[in-house]
């Protein structure tokens, strides 16, 4: 079973297209906006060595960016990785 996190923002049109993608493959995922919670901004960057958002986690995993996962589902590998 997957522990997906996706870190976010308001307002942030690849945050979106990333939850819309997901919600789109029935993936359940926890998201953690970092305007609501800015401490969260600093643990998210450590774990991810990444500044924007949004950064999308599978456990301890960091699976990337919005690019990225729409990357792996056109290559038809994101099922796999989010598994």
């Amino acid at each position: 079973m997957s522990d997906i996190i996706i870190y976010t923002s308001s307002f942030c049109p690849y945050c979106i297209q990333a939850k819309r993608l997901l919600n789109k493959k029935n993936i359940s995922f926890v998201e953690i906006n970092i305007s609501k919670e800015p401490v969260k901004r600093v643990e998210m960057m450590q774990k991810s060595q990444q500044r924007t958002v949004p950064q999308i986690f599978n456990g301890d995993s960091h699976i990337g960016d919005c690019m990225q996962i729409y990357a792996f589902e056109q290559d038809g590998k994101l099922d796999e990785l989010l598994a």
